[in-house]
Protein backbone atom coordinates (compact mmCIF):
# COMPACT_ATOMS: atom_id res chain seq x y z
CA UNK A 1 0.00 0.00 0.00
CA UNK A 2 1.76 3.48 -0.89
CA UNK A 3 0.11 6.91 -0.45
CA UNK A 4 1.65 10.31 -1.65
CA UNK A 5 3.19 12.57 0.77
CA UNK A 6 1.28 15.74 0.76
CA UNK A 7 4.54 17.83 0.94
CA UNK A 8 6.81 16.40 -2.09
CA UNK A 9 3.98 14.55 -3.86
CA UNK A 10 6.22 11.92 -4.34
CA UNK A 11 4.26 8.23 -3.59
CA UNK A 12 6.17 6.41 -1.42
CA UNK A 13 5.33 3.10 0.60
CA UNK A 14 4.24 2.61 4.28
CA UNK A 15 7.85 2.46 5.83
CA UNK A 16 8.54 5.86 4.26
CA UNK A 17 6.17 7.36 6.49
CA UNK A 18 6.32 7.72 10.49
CA UNK A 19 3.67 5.75 12.11
CA UNK A 20 2.48 9.15 13.60
CA UNK A 21 2.24 10.62 9.83
CA UNK A 22 1.04 7.47 8.29
CA UNK A 23 -2.01 7.83 10.68
CA UNK A 24 -2.75 11.38 9.59
CA UNK A 25 -4.54 9.86 5.95
CA UNK A 26 -4.38 10.51 2.77
CA UNK A 27 -3.66 13.54 1.49
CA UNK A 28 -1.94 15.34 4.75
CA UNK A 29 0.67 12.77 5.54
CA UNK A 30 4.37 13.94 5.15
CA UNK A 31 7.32 11.16 4.47
CA UNK A 32 10.19 10.93 6.45
CA UNK A 33 12.15 12.99 4.10
CA UNK A 34 10.07 15.64 4.21
CA UNK A 35 9.68 15.66 8.22
CA UNK A 36 13.06 15.28 8.71
CA UNK A 37 14.52 17.53 6.18
CA UNK A 38 15.95 15.70 3.68
CA UNK A 39 16.66 17.30 0.32
CA UNK A 40 17.15 15.39 -2.37
CA UNK A 41 18.85 16.56 -5.82
CA UNK A 42 17.16 15.50 -8.80
CA UNK A 43 19.99 15.56 -11.84
CA UNK A 44 22.83 13.17 -8.86
CA UNK A 45 20.80 12.29 -6.32
CA UNK A 46 22.81 13.53 -3.34
CA UNK A 47 20.89 14.40 -0.45
CA UNK A 48 21.30 17.60 2.10
CA UNK A 49 20.14 18.17 5.12
CA UNK A 50 18.57 21.80 4.01
CA UNK A 51 16.77 23.47 1.47
CA UNK A 52 19.72 26.06 0.85
CA UNK A 53 22.25 23.47 0.57
CA UNK A 54 20.45 21.75 -2.16
CA UNK A 55 19.86 25.11 -3.92
CA UNK A 56 23.99 25.96 -3.45
CA UNK A 57 24.56 22.63 -5.03
CA UNK A 58 22.29 23.25 -7.58
CA UNK A 59 24.82 25.40 -8.91
CA UNK A 60 27.18 23.21 -10.06
CA UNK A 61 24.46 21.67 -12.54
CA UNK A 62 24.14 25.09 -14.08
CA UNK A 63 24.91 25.19 -17.69
CA UNK A 64 28.73 26.59 -18.31
CA UNK A 65 27.62 29.16 -20.97
CA UNK A 66 29.26 32.34 -20.38
CA UNK A 67 32.28 33.31 -21.88
CA UNK A 68 35.14 35.44 -21.24
CA UNK A 69 34.94 38.74 -22.56
CA UNK A 70 39.15 38.37 -23.12
CA UNK A 71 39.61 35.22 -25.04
CA UNK A 72 36.21 34.21 -25.85
CA UNK A 73 36.58 31.00 -23.74
CA UNK A 74 32.77 29.66 -22.76
CA UNK A 75 33.07 27.71 -19.45
CA UNK A 76 31.46 29.62 -17.08
CA UNK A 77 28.33 29.67 -15.23
CA UNK A 78 27.85 33.64 -14.32
CA UNK A 79 29.71 36.95 -15.49
CA UNK A 80 31.34 36.92 -11.71
CA UNK A 81 32.91 33.50 -12.68
CA UNK A 82 34.51 34.74 -15.94
CA UNK A 83 35.56 37.87 -13.89
CA UNK A 84 37.49 36.01 -11.46
CA UNK A 85 39.17 33.87 -14.52
CA UNK A 86 40.61 36.99 -15.60
CA UNK A 87 41.63 38.40 -12.37
CA UNK A 88 43.28 34.81 -11.50
CA UNK A 89 45.68 35.58 -14.52
CA UNK A 90 44.76 32.07 -16.26
CA UNK A 91 43.51 34.05 -18.89
CA UNK A 92 45.70 33.42 -22.36
CA UNK A 93 44.57 36.99 -23.34
CA UNK A 94 45.41 38.77 -20.44
CA UNK A 95 48.07 37.84 -18.45
CA UNK A 96 48.30 39.32 -14.46
CA UNK A 97 45.66 40.86 -12.36
CA UNK A 98 46.48 44.57 -13.77
CA UNK A 99 45.80 43.73 -16.68
CA UNK A 100 43.09 41.88 -16.28
CA UNK A 101 41.18 44.88 -14.30
CA UNK A 102 42.03 46.90 -17.35
CA UNK A 103 40.61 44.33 -20.04
CA UNK A 104 37.42 43.98 -17.54
CA UNK A 105 37.46 48.18 -17.32
CA UNK A 106 37.61 48.26 -21.47
CA UNK A 107 35.19 45.53 -21.85
CA UNK A 108 32.23 46.99 -19.46
CA UNK A 109 32.75 50.62 -21.22
CA UNK A 110 32.18 49.23 -24.57
CA UNK A 111 28.65 47.53 -23.19
CA UNK A 112 26.03 49.79 -23.74
CA UNK A 113 23.87 48.84 -21.36
CA UNK A 114 27.08 49.62 -19.04
CA UNK A 115 28.37 53.03 -20.25
CA UNK A 116 25.41 55.47 -18.13
CA UNK A 117 27.21 53.65 -14.70
CA UNK A 118 30.77 54.12 -16.59
CA UNK A 119 30.84 57.51 -16.70
CA UNK A 120 30.40 58.25 -13.61
CA UNK A 121 32.71 56.33 -11.83
CA UNK A 122 35.18 58.29 -10.14
CA UNK A 123 39.30 57.92 -10.64
CA UNK A 124 40.81 56.74 -7.24
CA UNK A 125 44.24 58.25 -6.70
CA UNK A 126 46.64 56.97 -3.86
CA UNK A 127 47.82 60.32 -1.98
CA UNK A 128 47.86 61.95 -4.84
CA UNK A 129 49.38 59.76 -7.52
CA UNK A 130 46.90 58.66 -10.57
CA UNK A 131 47.45 55.40 -11.19
CA UNK A 132 46.38 55.28 -14.70
CA UNK A 133 43.22 55.22 -16.51
CA UNK A 134 41.68 52.06 -15.17
CA UNK A 135 39.17 53.44 -11.75
CA UNK A 136 39.59 51.24 -8.85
Amino acid sequence: MSRQCAQCDEYKFRHGFTSNQWKKGDGSSRCMNCVNGVFGCNECGRSFSDRNALRMHMQVHRAKNVACPVCGDRRFGSGANAVMHLESGYCSGCTGAENARQQIYKFASQQSAMRPFMSHVPQLTYGGYDSGSVPD
